[in-house]
């Protein structure tokens, strides 16, 4: 039990030194190649961050455990869109601007609306999967589409004096303990949490699931406390995008997952989650203090629901 707490104290510090590291270096790399910092949030940064929630549900559906997988991939949503959203606004309001509210966050919730009609029915078929895969090729084409068109908005004195290289480096190091980070904490607190008698779907939902959303939610705050709200939003997008499209329709492709137990009230909190985003940015394209701590409130609730169950 101690040295699981250990792994989980490690896991935690890696993280949060890595998303200091990475979101230095993709602000840098965006402001060099003159792409919009919210194009690198989506992409990059997005697919980085959601490599920890792809390795546990892949391994966790091949080995025969799809509610793990399942609930990794909505639960991670539920805490990206109320917990890291939620504390990141509290840290410092977020400003959205009208391209990431009209065009963005509709992905997002368009993901959401998928995955819940396709898991309905308790199932994740290669069908399924490849609709879900289909829409993340179609997602990719628009980004890179967004990217040719749109243009960087730094001025001079925002420029960070780094090279092409170092840039790189410091985003491929913030990855590495990002994901070696997430592993170390889901690995601690996935072997707590099972000794204390939890259910898989339960531990994808909180334990694991807020494991493998360290890597957002310690990019997206410190992104936030550096003012740049556009990486901690794409960032937060992004991966509620790779998340369903990517994981789910790679994984369900490659293992398909039935009989899952993932209920309608985690699916329908995932969606009301993005709901809330999008009319939270339609008001000021800002996500303010106050609607910060009221998604933060409203994951506490569904946490204390959650535990309410299990017990």
């Amino acid at each position: 039990m101690i040295l699981n707490i250990l792994w989980i104290v490690v896991g935690v510090a890696l993280v949060l030194w890595g998303a200091d590291r990475m979101t230095d270096g993709a602000v840098a790399l965006a402001q060099r190649m003159n792409i919009p910092q919210i194009v690198i949030g989506l992409t990059i940064v997005a697919m980085g961050t959601s490599a920890p929630e792809l390795f546990v549900s892949l391994m966790s559906a091949i080995r025969g455990t799809a509610d793990l997988a399942v609930g990794n991939v909505v639960g991670s949503n539920i805490f990206n869109t109320f917990l890291i959203v939620g504390v990141a606004a509290l840290v410092a309001p977020m400003i959205i601007s009208k391209t990431t509210v009209k065009k963005d966050i509709p992905w997002a919730v368009i993901s959401a609306v998928a995955l819940t009609a396709l898991c309905w029915d308790a199932d994740i078929s290669r069908l399924d999967a490849l609709i879900l895969f289909v829409g993340l090729i179609i997602f990719l084409l628009y980004t890179l589409h967004v990217a040719k068109k749109g243009q960087a908005e730094v001025t001079e004195e925002e420029q960070k004096n780094y090279t092409p290289l170092k840039s790189i480096l410091l985003i491929l190091l913030g990855l590495a303990c990002l994901v070696g980070g997430s592993n170390l904490f889901v690995e601690g607190a996935t072997q707590v949490a099972a000794a204390l008698g939890v259910s898989e779907a339960v531990i994808g939902l909180t334990v694991v699931a807020g494991g493998t959303s360290l890597p957002e939610l310690a990019t997206s705050v410190v992104a936030a406390r550096k003012g740049q709200s556009a990486i901690a939003i794409g960032n937060v997008i992004g991966s509620n995008v790779f998340n369903i499209l990517m994981i789910l329709g790679i994984t369900g492709l490659i293992q398909p997952m039935r009989g899952l137990e993932i209920t309608a009230v985690d699916l329908t909190i995932m969606l009301v989650g993005m709901v809330l985003l999008w009319l939270f940015s339609f008001t000021k394209y800002k996500v303010e203090r106050w609607e910060g701590a009221v998604l933060t409130l409203i994951f506490l609730g569904y946490m204390s629901w959650l535990i309410y169950q299990a017990v």
